[in-house]
């Protein structure tokens, strides 16, 4: 393919992610697919990396979080928890991303983007200090505090809903998702909701959650460009119908909020 604009500004961004002059990922399909990797670099890095709305750091953690969640391709999670680390995410912030997934995407997803973190880190030269943070007082309270900042009505017609059917998943859902998780430091509200909204529009699998923390994203001070970008950044790792899934749940959220006008004859 020709080096036009979009791939000389993608390998650009690449070696930036990968902390190289010469990304190794290039010539690893050469002798099978060497477009595929050309279109890598033109596409995934030209065209959506380069994109203005989200920052670089956030738009690893992002990409850290979808395929944590997703648990199914560990060699490009152990290439983008390197390329966190060189846009200058820290190791804290990375680990605290890879707890949070444990919410969303379940214990063996978390625990093998740990162990997969962990083998980073020490190829990296790094001993991040172990963080240890003890329960609050009232961990109803602390959690019922933040889901009511961060999810507000919505979140409080969820918990409403399951008092007839299972009231202790309620209270799970305060207790462990808000008040162990959302509550620990090392990673800000809007970090916390990008990676949220990453993993479950990279599943697919939980619409209703998805339209929720979209929501959450922006009452914690998030922009409508971070949410739109979050759900573009997932192109590259769960593809399209995924995005597109995401992003009409988006165009929902949006309009609600009166921050775009929904179209006549569009069905989202």
């Amino acid at each position: 393919m020709q080096a036009d604009a979009s791939y000389l500004r993608g390998l650009d961004l690449l070696c930036k992610v990968e902390g190289a002059s010469q990304p190794v990922t290039l010539g690893a399909l050469d002798d099978i697919a060497p477009d595929l990797a050309a279109m890598a670099v033109r596409f995934v890095y030209g065209e959506i990396y380069t994109r203005p709305g989200m920052a670089l750091r956030q738009r690893q953690l992002a990409t850290v979080a979808a395929l944590a969640a997703l648990g199914n391709a560990e060699p490009q999670l152990r290439f983008h928890l390197r390329g966190a680390l060189n846009v200058g995410c820290t190791a804290q912030e990375i680990v605290e991303v890879l707890v949070h997934i444990a919410i969303y995407a379940g214990f063996p997803a978390s625990l093998n983007a740990l162990f997969a973190a962990k083998i980073v880190f020490e190829q990296q030269g790094l001993n991040p200090v172990p963080v240890h943070v003890p329960p609050a007082a009232s961990r109803h309270d602390a959690g019922w505090q933040a889901l009511q900042r961060i999810d507000g009505d919505a979140g409080e017609c969820v918990i409403e809903s399951l008092k007839d059917i299972a009231p202790d998943l309620a209270r799970f859902i305060i207790e462990f998702s808000f008040g162990d998780i959302y509550t620990r430091p090392g990673l800000g509200l809007i970090e916390r909701e990008i990676v949220t909204v990453a993993a479950l529009a990279a599943l697919g699998t939980a619409a209703p959650q998805l339209k929720v923390h979209a929501h959450g994203l922006l009452n914690v001070g998030g922009t409508r460009e971070q949410l739109v970008e979050t759900i573009i950044q997932i192109v590259a790792y769960a593809g399209f119908p995924a995005a597109i899934n995401a992003a009409l749940i988006a165009k929902q959220v949006l309009a609600e909020r009166q921050d775009v006008q929904p179209q006549k004859g569009i069905q989202s």
